[in-house]
C-alpha cells in the first residue's frame, strides 16, 4: 500500500517513536513531518515542512495525507505562560483537525491527556478538553483521542518533578489494579504502537481513548 501519514510533533519523545514506525513500515510511501526544527539524516521518504506551527494554516496547500498522527504537547514547566500553552495545546491541533476535514483526510489521531474535561475549574484539564470537543466538532470520520496517564521514558530536557512523579508511580505500581489500571505509567512506545493500531483498524467511531485501553490495544495487535 502507498500511505501518506502527517506527524505534527515528530521532534518529542512519542512522536519520534511514532516516526520511526512509520519510517519502518512499507506500507507508508510517504510521511510529512510539520514542525519548528529539522531533523537530520532521515530517508527520502520523510519531507519535512519547517516553520511556525502557530501558523499552521500556512501549510494549507502541503497538509495532504491518509492520516494525521498529531503529537503536540507542551508542560507548565516548559510554557508557564497560559495564552501560549492554549495556543501550543489547543490550537495546533484543532488547527491541524480542520486543516484534515478541509482537506479530505478522514483519519485523525490525537494525544490528549488524563484529566481532560472542557468544564474543569483547572486550566490545564480544561485546555486539553476544550481542545477535545473542537476536534471532534470537526467531524472527521475517523477520529481517535488518546489520553495517557503519566508518561514514562528518557527525554533530552530535564524535568526534575516529572521524574519525581515517576518514581512515585512506578513504586505504587503493584496497587493500579481494577478501575485503577488507567493510573499505571504508560510508556511512549506503547502511546505510538496504539495510534498506529487504530489508525490502521477498521474502526470508523469518533471515541476517547483512556490509558488502561490504550495499553489493551497495543497488547491485542
Amino acid at each position: 500500500m502507498n500511505k501518506t501519514a502527517i506527524i505534527l510533533g515528530a521532534t518529542g519523545l512519542t512522536g519520534g517513536i511514532l516516526l520511526q514506525k512509520l519510517i519502518d513500515d512499507q506500507d507508508y510511501s510517504s510521511i510529512k513531518l510539520f514542525s519548528r526544527s529539522k531533523i537530520e539524516g532521515l530517508p527520502s521518504k520523510v519531507t519535512q515542512y519547517i516553520g511556525d506551527l502557530l501558523k499552521l494554516e500556512d501549510f494549507k496547500d502541503d497538509f495532504t495525507a491518509h492520516q494525521v498522527y498529531c503529537c503536540i504537547g507542551t508542560t507548565k514547566s516548559k510554557t508557564p505562560d497560559k495564552t501560549l500553552y492554549k495556543k501550543i495545546d489547543y490550537g495546533i491541533p484543532v488547527t491541524a483537525a480542520k486543516l484534515a476535514k478541509a482537506n479530505a483526510i478522514d483519519t485523525f489521531v490525537v494525544i490528549s491527556a488524563m484529566g481532560a474535561n472542557a468544564y474543569s475549574s483547572i486550566f490545564y484539564n480544561k485546555t486539553k478538553g476544550k481542545m477535545e470537543q473542537e476536534v471532534l466538532n470537526q467531524d472527521i470520520n475517523r477520529t481517535f483521542i488518546l489520553r495517557p496517564s503519566l508518561i514514562g521514558g528518557q527525554r533530552e530536557e530535564r524535568r526534575t518533578l516529572e521524574k519525581i512523579g515517576i518514581s512515585i508511580f512506578e513504586a505504587l505500581k503493584p496497587l493500579f489494579v481494577g478501575a485503577l489500571k488507567k493510573y499505571k505509567i504508560i510508556q511512549p512506545e506503547t502511546i505510538a504502537q496504539a495510534m498506529l493500531n487504530l489508525a490502521n483498524s477498521t474502526n470508523h467511531a469518533k471515541t476517547i481513548i483512556t490509558s488502561d485501553a490504550i495499553q489493551r490495544i497495543t497488547k491485542n495487535n
